[in-house]
């Protein structure tokens, strides 16, 4: 593979779209409630884009994964219930999503690798992101990843698993 992490462009909304469908019914064929709420939407991918927050991971030309990635923007973090390791500047990502057919393959740890990268380029050291308590998936990525389980958050009053790692 010749994977790359960059910004998604406009253009490619429907196929970052098409992507997160497919993540949208794995959740739910897993049995998670993760995103069976019209959230992510394409008009979220829309904004993501427009913000400059939106990215894409590429094996050559083809589109297999997508994330959104913050530094210090996620409100809903000064409200954890728990606490995080550190309190300085953080780089959170959400929304990660891979390709039907390139599932399996330790992609979203892919992408965790770049965004630990690009934190470092950032001169941050500390990656947080969140998932729904029935994501079992996710969850195991980060604990894989090195990520520490710090509390509670919640987002459209749903209780969400708040993790943190230190670069």
């Amino acid at each position: 593979m010749n994977l790359q992490f960059r910004k998604a462009t406009p253009s490619e909304v429907p196929e970052i779209w098409n992507i997160l469908q497919h993540a949208i019914l794995r959740r739910k064929a897993d049995g998670s409630n993760q995103w069976q709420d019209g959230y992510p939407n394409p008009e979220i991918v829309q904004q993501d884009i427009e913000k400059g927050i939106g990215y894409v991971l590429t094996d050559s030309e083809t589109i297999v994964g997508y994330t959104a990635v913050l530094i210090n923007d996620e409100p809903e973090y000064d409200n954890l219930q728990g606490q995080w390791i550190t309190n300085g500047d953080f780089v959170v990502f959400h929304r990660v999503a891979i390709a039907e057919g390139y599932t399996g393959q330790n992609l979203s740890k892919k992408i965790i690798e770049f965004i630990e990268a690009f934190a470092l380029a950032n001169h941050i050291h500390s990656l947080k992101a969140d998932t729904n308590h029935d994501n079992f998936a996710m969850m195991k990525i980060f604990e894989k990843s090195g990520f520490v389980f710090c509390g509670i958050v919640h987002f459209r009053g749903s209780p969400r698993r708040a993790y943190e790692k230190v670069l």
